[in-house]
């Protein structure tokens, strides 16, 4: 547990099996602290990325606008038009707009409404994502009677981060289960994620793919704690697949 804490990892879980009632109490109280504290250690992390995202793109759209203003207006002048200036003011105008499409794409990290939440039936949610993505055979073990307390549509919308990120790591499969009372295993047999990516994969615009914006995961796991729930890389995925996620979520 002492080696856990020094790496900052509060997944830890120490063994409550075969004790006196005195250990396991202990145990158990300790792997409370644990969830805590890792808990409040991820909001916090949102949080401050929450605010650089903030700060970052303000500063950058204030940059591009007049960069656009300028070039769009300067390619309508008679003097432009036609000569070789024409293409590099066209190639000015073009890339500040989509530098100003990208940090708009951003915007979304500090930009999130406020849950609604309210007693959702979770299985016909997660059916309903699974027709999104008819060519994934989908592994479903959720009692059709399970309700929780959750925004629909962020839920809804993580679920399909998590769908889309399997489908495009070359996944044929998904496989949902209860991890215990309030946590889901939510796995997938996709091509594994490099231990050395492991620890960025929830930090806003980490990313290896080459279309990848990097604001999938970090705004899933944002939506799940502005709902009370978290959203974790597992230390191992189930049997068969290669890459796990731990989809915390409050029981109704």
């Amino acid at each position: 547990m002492q080696e856990a804490i020094r790496n900052r990892d509060f997944t830890f879980r120490l063994p409550t099996d075969g004790l006196l009632p005195g250990e396991r109490a202990m145990q158990q109280t300790l792997n409370q602290l644990g969830e805590t504290i890792r808990q409040q250690v991820n909001q916090n992390e949102v949080e401050s990325w929450e605010r650089l995202t903030r700060v970052l793109t303000h500063e950058m759209m204030n940059a591009t606008a007049p960069i656009t203003s300028i070039s769009q207006s300067m390619l309508g002048r008679d003097d432009v038009k036609g000569t070789p200036l024409e293409p590099g003011i066209q190639a000015i105008c073009d890339t500040s707009r989509h530098l100003s499409e990208f940090v708009k794409t951003y915007r979304k990290m500090s930009e999130l409404e406020k849950p609604v939440m309210a007693d959702v039936m979770l299985r016909p949610l997660i059916d309903d994502v699974c027709k999104a993505y008819p060519d994934l055979t989908w592994e479903v073990s959720i009692p059709k009677d399970i309700i929780v307390r959750a925004d629909a549509g962020m839920l809804r919308q993580v679920l399909m981060n998590l769908a889309k990120n399997a489908a495009e790591a070359e996944a044929k499969k998904i496989v949902i289960t209860p991890m215990d009372e309030n946590r889901l295993y939510i796995s997938n047999d996709g091509l594994p994620i490099p231990a050395e990516n492991r620890q960025s994969l929830f930090v806003p615009f980490f990313t290896t793919k080459r279309s990848g914006s990097g604001i999938g995961l970090s705004l899933s796991r944002r939506m799940m704690i502005q709902q009370g729930g978290m959203l974790d890389l597992a230390e191992k995925p189930l049997s068969g697949c290669h890459v796990g996620f731990i989809l915390t979520i409050l029981i109704s």
